[in-house]
């Protein structure tokens, strides 16, 4: 294992495991509704997203450094339909699995991962904490969904460190798209403990368990820096399906959430402010 995979599982780590456990540790202290500087806070780190995805990521796929032409754009198309369609076909099993597991704790619960994400973000865990002892179990199913889904968003931070070198570890899309993944797993992980601990588990064993489903992310990014190092084609394949999960993070979850929580134009706009910041960070 070379010295860049270690230092890419470091950043990794912190990107999931610290950024999820972040997100319990924040749960557990402020039960304060923000909704609406969350929304502008997801929003705007979609909007830097999504210049990374289109502006650094997509283009090393068609204008590798190894090439001395631009890559085949049927590969890059084929691999950002596949990276899109696996994380969006992850996300409904999560969705209806959480609906199945759910309803049998009980009818009033949310249908969704999403719906129950949205209604955390609500007063009802706080006012109610003592009749829902059922959300442990809710906080539980969270848990394992938001681990499965760490593991594309790892995925994505491997491949897009394939073919750096140590002086640009810390600079460049790569570390941009580790950073947002950071951020934006702290709400993921505000999922898992505010339900955890309006259950009647410790806030130090919710923070805990709320840390570990951020794991996945490592596991990911080995995978996904492993596929990325085997070869040209790989690479270009790899990052575009890499590239195609992140662009299903931002439109699938991101963009939705952050309208679902704050119903204006003003998301919108936190969007556009992310991708110029995320663009001028790219290329200075």
């Amino acid at each position: 294992m070379d010295n860049i995979l270690l230092w890419v599982l470091l950043i990794t780590f912190i990107a999931g495991f610290c950024g999820t456990g972040l997100g319990g540790v924040v749960s557990s202290f402020f039960k304060k509704d923000s909704k609406k500087t969350v929304s502008l806070l997801l929003s705007f780190a979609g909007g830097v997203m999504l210049a990374v995805v289109c502006f650094d990521l997509i283009f090393d796929v068609i204008f590798p450094e190894n090439m001395s032409g631009p890559q085949n754009l049927s590969i890059v198309v084929s691999g950002i339909i596949l990276g899109y369609a696996i994380v969006a076909l992850l996300n409904y099993l999560i969705d209806l699995h959480t609906n199945i597991e759910i309803s049998h704790i009980d009818e009033s619960h949310p249908k969704t991962a999403d719906d129950l994400d949205e209604l955390i973000h609500s007063d009802h865990y706080y006012k109610h904490k003592e009749e829902n002892k059922h959300l442990f179990v809710a906080g539980i199913i969270m848990a394992t969904a938001i681990a499965l889904h760490n593991l594309p968003e790892g995925i994505a931070i491997g491949v897009a460190y394939v073919q750096k070198d140590v002086e640009n570890l810390w600079t460049g899309g790569a570390f941009i798209l580790s950073v947002i993944i950071a951020l934006h797993n702290i709400p993921e992980g505000m999922a898992v403990a505010v339900p955890l601990i309006a259950g009647g588990m410790s806030k130090k064993k919710a923070v805990l368990i709320t840390a570990l489903s951020g794991l996945p992310t490592v596991l990911g990014a080995f995978i996904g820096y492993m596929l990325g190092s085997m070869g040209t084609l790989w690479h270009a394949l790899s990052l575009s399906f890499a590239s195609g999960a992140m662009l299903y993070v931002v439109f699938g979850e991101l963009v939705p959430e952050s309208i679902l929580m704050w119903k204006s134009k003003v998301p919108s706009f936190a969007i556009i402010i992310g991708m110029i910041c995320g663009l001028i960070i790219i290329f200075i």
